[in-house]
């Protein structure tokens, strides 16, 4: 059984406010090489990697650590077993998607796990009455309206296609990813079906479009 969450609306506003500025990716990312981003976010993925270890083997660290945020900590990630941070999952999910695949569908993917995520969960904390899980209806509609919007301002996505990740990106954050007992993160997951699901459609309807995925690269 899946734990209840345990914030007040004040502090999942706050964890969702850093969240939503993890938009700047996609948007700075849109405008340089794939070799400047992956300057810039190896070592930003290498040091929320760092302080994750921190936490989790050095006891001086991982006081300081849960003093400073536990207001803002889910229940699993108040558990002692060791666990990464969602700032560390959602830097390797950003690093994934700009080793793997073309631009405009690393963009469109990411802003939604960084914009549409966040609605969702601020949606479904003060609205969500119509409960499935930890998830609510009204939350995943939020979800959805967001992709939407993305997917008819990134320049150079297909309609069609973007509309297909935008049911795949609401589908994956309403119901939990797992492997085995081990719930993959939604910051992680959200971004790597997305993108691979924009991807497959690509190669099986436009592929001849593939290249012009890859501007500024």
């Amino acid at each position: 059984m899946e734990q209840i969450d345990r914030l007040e609306l004040r502090h999942e506003v706050a964890r969702k406010t850093i969240h939503l500025s993890s938009i700047s990716i996609p948007v700075i990312y849109y405008f340089i090489s794939r070799d400047i981003a992956l300057l810039l976010l190896i070592p930003l993925f290498a040091g929320f990697f760092s302080v994750d270890l921190l936490k989790n083997f050095s006891g001086p660290f991982s006081t300081w650590y849960h003093n400073t945020f536990d207001a803002m900590l889910r229940t699993h990630e108040l558990e002692k077993k060791p666990y990464l941070n969602g700032a560390t999952y959602i830097t390797m999910g950003a690093l994934f998607l700009v080793l793997f695949f073309p631009k405009v569908i690393a963009v469109t993917a990411f802003s939604m796990v960084a914009v549409s995520d966040t609605f969702a969960a601020l949606i479904g904390k003060a609205f969500g009455k119509h409960r499935f899980g930890q998830k609510s209806l009204e939350g995943s509609v939020a979800f959805f309206l967001c992709s939407l919007i993305i997917v008819t301002v990134v320049p150079g996505l297909n309609g069609f296609i973007g509309f297909f990740m935008a049911i795949v990106a609401t589908a994956t954050e309403a119901f939990f990813v797992r492997i085995g007992n081990f719930k993959i993160d939604d910051n992680l997951s959200i971004p790597i079906i997305t993108a691979s699901a924009g991807m497959l459609c690509y190669m099986l309807f436009m592929p001849e479009q593939i290249p012009l995925l890859s501007i500024c690269r």
